[in-house]
């Protein structure tokens, strides 16, 4: 067997109500169910030896607005109140994590100075030059996507090769809402982000290295290779691959409860322990 070496993977959620306080840097909280199962399948010693696991958590900058404006404006006035809490917590989220001029527009970079921070922090953990693995639910792989763009084209740095995702094996969306945000733009017109892990030799790299998986029942989840020539192109170079699950138990497998479905299904989960594991075999890029 090739020897193994240690996998950085980073967890960030999506829309919705995750918390309305910051966690700490070191505690598992949204990724809970998959940190077990995917610990279960590794194996808990192999995995407590070999993989940094760190999530990044962005939810309370918005959830504590959000909540104080259904308190003061819609409570004990309005009706269809979950509906209107769906509308808040999660499409809300959507339309205020956008790129602004504005000084006064803080939510984008607020978002992606959690990830910095995260991503920083693991790095602490891990120690540099380890492959990197980003697991992203949601609204985060749209999240994950500027960020590494706005990386790639100077508007943001980083201090070492890790943090700028230079030593990035490989990316798992689910429940990935990125085609929404690209319909302002002719599909001839809509980019993708390039392959990040450029410090991973070619013949030590993952491909495909972005794996995309939604549910069938899942409204938030949608297929990257139709939104645009630039998905499109990394699809049909075999560096995007695609697939529809079925994910959540017999009260959420059938209906749009699935886009919370992902973090327990084990379907989802043996292609994740796939990736961790040959990310295991990349070896050392110090």
């Amino acid at each position: 067997m090739p020897s193994e070496n240690r996998v950085a993977v980073a967890v960030i959620h999506g829309m919705g109500s995750q918390g309305d306080k910051a966690q700490g840097n070191d505690q598992i909280s949204f990724s809970a169910d998959l940190y077990r199962g995917l610990r279960s399948r590794i194996g808990a010693a192999r995995f407590d030896r070999l993989v940094g696991w760190r999530e990044i958590f962005w939810a309370d900058i918005l959830q504590l607005r959000q909540q104080e404006y259904i308190d003061d404006a819609l409570a004990g006035e309005a009706r269809w109140m979950k509906t209107r809490e769906f509308v808040m917590h999660r499409l809300a989220d959507a339309a205020a994590y956008r790129y602004e001029r504005d000084p006064n527009a803080f939510v984008y970079p607020a978002v992606h100075d959690r990830v910095r921070a995260a991503i920083a922090h693991l790095e602490t953990v891990t120690g540099a030059g380890v492959p990197l693995i980003v697991l992203a639910h949601s609204l985060g792989g749209h999240i994950m996507s500027n960020y590494i763009w706005d990386m790639q084209h100077g508007h943001t740095d980083a201090p070492t090769p890790f943090q700028r995702f230079q030593t990035m094996a490989g990316m798992i969306t689910f429940g990935c809402n990125i085609p929404i945000f690209t319909f302002a733009y002719p599909r001839d017109k809509v980019q993708a982000i390039a392959r990040p892990g450029t410090h991973i030799p070619p013949g030590r790299q993952l491909t495909p290295w972005w794996l995309s998986f939604n549910d069938r029942d899942d409204p938030l989840g949608m297929p990257l290779r139709h939104a645009g020539d630039g998905y499109r192109a990394l699809y049909d170079s075999g560096e995007l691959r695609e697939h529809w699950i079925d994910t959540g138990n017999i009260f959420t497998s059938w209906n749009p409860a699935s886009h919370n479905g992902y973090w327990k299904d084990a379907d989802f989960q043996q292609p994740v322990a796939g990736m961790i594991e040959a990310a295991m075999r990349i070896g050392s890029l110090a």
